[in-house]
C-alpha cells in the first residue's frame, strides 16, 4: 500500500486517485499524415505545465485524463479534445472536477477543431501553406533514419505577412510547455522581429513545410540612431531538438544583423543556461578566424582591438567577446604546461574576481559603521578561503563548459 494513502480516510483515498500529472496528461503532435494521429512515436509531452494548471502540475477531477493539443505540422492548424475514463461527479462526490477545458482554452486562440474528421479534412489542404517573410538561409542535415539530407529554411517575418499574426498566436503556446518562464508578447509592437525555421519534406510528390522553431527579437532603441537587437525567446520544438537548428538559427540571425549599419550588437534577455552554450558555440564559431584572436594575440591578453572588431564586424557586445577570447585562449594553451596554464588561471579569475572584489567593499562600508570589537579578523578568514574555494570552482566548472564548446567546435 501506497504510504501517501495509508493515513487517508477512504474518501479521501478515492479522491486522491483523481488527480492526474498534466505534464503526462498532455500530448502534443505535430502531424503530417494521417497516421500519425494513431502513432505514439509522434507524441511529445510538456517539460512545464505550472503556468497553467499551477505548481504542482496537477488536474483534480478526473481518471486517466488525456489533453489532446495536436498541430498540423506547418501551419499548425489545432485539434483540441479532452479524453478520460471517469470523472468525479458534484451529486455523489460532493466536489467539483477542474475546468481543464478553460485553462486551456485560455492560452491557444480560437478556431481550432474538436473532432478528428475536421483536422484530417484542414491536413489535406495542408499543401498550400507556404512560409512566411523573407528567406534568409538554407541548409540541410543528414538524417540517420530516413537515410537522406533534410532541408531547413529560415526566414524572417514579421506581422505585415498575411496570415502570420494568426500563425503566431498558434505558435507561441508551445513556450507555455518548454519555457519555464514564458509569456506571450506585445504583436502590436512593431520593434519585435520573428525568425522562423522550417523543414521541406515531400508528400505526395508535393513539397510541404514543417515548422521546426523560432526566435523572437526585440529592436532596443539606443541613442542617437542606433539599435540593439535582444532575444528573447527562443525555441526548437521538440522533436527537431538536438540537431543543430539551434546554432543554424542563432547564427543567421548575427549575420542578418551584421549587415546592419544601425546595429549596435546583440544582447539576451535573461539567456537560459542552455543557450549560453548554444550562444558560446556559435560566437566562437564567428570569430576563431578574426586576426585579433589569433594565437599570439589570445596569448597578450584581452583587449580593446578584441571588442571592437567582435561589436564591428559581428555584432557582439563586449561581456560576450570576453568569454570567448576565454575559450579561444583556452584551446590555444597547452594546460600541461606549468607556466601557460598558471597564466591562463590567473587572467579568467581575476575576472571572476570583480563580483567578490565588489562585495567585498561593500562589506568593508559595512564594516566602518560597526565598532571593530563586533568584527573579528577570523571572519575575513574564513570569507577569504570561502572566497577562494568558491572561485576554484567556478573556475574548473567554466573551464569544462569552454571544453564542451571547442569539442563541438571540432566536430563542426
Amino acid at each position: 500500500e501506497n504510504l501517501f494513502l495509508s493515513g487517508l480516510t477512504p474518501m479521501e483515498k478515492k479522491l486522491a486517485e483523481y488527480k492526474c500529472n498534466t505534464n503526462e496528461a498532455i500530448q502534443l503532435k505535430l502531424v503530417r499524415f494521417p497516421e500519425d494521429l494513431e502513432d505514439e512515436n509522434t507524441t511529445f509531452n510538456p517539460e512545464y505545465s505550472h503556468q497553467v494548471f499551477g505548481d504542482d502540475e496537477v488536474a483534480f477531477g478526473y481518471k486517466g485524463l488525456k489533453i489532446l493539443l495536436y498541430y498540423i505540422a506547418g501551419n499548425l492548424s489545432t485539434l483540441f479534445r479532452i479524453e478520460y475514463t471517469s470523472k468525479v461527479n458534484e451529486k455523489f462526490d460532493c466536489v467539483e472536477a477542474d475546468d481543464v477545458e478553460s485553462k486551456i482554452r485560455e492560452i491557444i486562440p480560437p478556431g481550432f477543431c474538436t473532432n478528428t474528421d475536421d483536422f484530417v479534412s484542414l491536413l489535406e489542404k495542408e499543401v498550400n501553406f507556404k512560409p512566411f517573410g523573407m528567406l534568409l538561409h538554407t541548409y540541410s542535415i543528414h538524417n540517420e533514419e530516413a537515410g537522406e539530407d533534410i532541408t531547413y529554411q529560415i526566414y524572417k517575418a514579421d506581422m505585415t505577412c498575411p496570415g502570420f499574426r494568426e500563425y503566431h498566436e498558434r505558435l507561441q503556446t508551445f513556450l507555455m510547455w518548454f519555457i519555464e518562464t514564458a509569456s506571450f508578447i506585445d504583436v502590436d509592437d512593431e520593434r519585435w522581429n520573428y525568425f522562423l525555421v522550417f523543414e521541406k519534406y515531400n508528400k505526395d510528390g508535393a513539397t510541404l513545410f514543417a515548422t521546426v522553431g523560432y526566435m523572437t527579437v526585440y529592436n532596443y532603441y539606443v541613442y542617437p540612431d542606433k539599435t540593439r537587437p535582444r532575444v528573447s525567446q527562443m525555441l526548437i520544438l521538440p522533436p527537431f531538438q538536438g540537431e543543430g537548428h539551434g546554432a543554424q538559427l542563432l547564427e543567421t540571425v548575427h549575420r542578418y544583423y551584421m549587415s546592419s549599419p544601425t546595429v549596435l550588437d546583440i544582447t539576451a534577455e535573461d539567456p537560459s543556461e542552455n543557450y549560453v552554450k548554444l550562444r558560446d558555440f556559435v560566437l566562437v564559431k564567428l570569430c576563431q578566424d578574426l586576426l585579433c584572436f589569433s594565437p599570439v594575440k589570445l596569448m597578450q591578453g584581452f583587449s580593446q582591438e578584441m571588442v571592437t572588431e567582435a561589436q564591428q564586424k559581428l555584432k557582439i557586445n563586449k561581456q560576450h567577446t570576453r568569454r570567448v577570447y576565454e575559450i579561444l585562449r583556452l584551446r590555444a594553451t597547452n594546460m600541461g604546461d606549468a607556466e601557460q596554464s598558471r597564466s591562463y588561471r590567473l587572467d579568467v579569475k581575476r575576472r571572476l574576481i570583480g563580483p567578490y572584489k565588489k562585495k567585498q567593499r561593500e562589506l568593508a562600508k559595512m564594516r566602518r559603521c560597526l565598532r571593530p570589537e563586533e568584527m573579528t579578523n577570523q571572519l575575513n578568514q574564513i570569507d577569504l578561503n570561502l572566497q577562494r574555494e568558491q572561485l576554484e570552482e567556478s573556475f574548473q566548472q567554466l573551464v569544462s563548459d569552454y571544453r564542451r564548446v571547442l569539442e563541438r567546435l571540432a566536430q563542426a
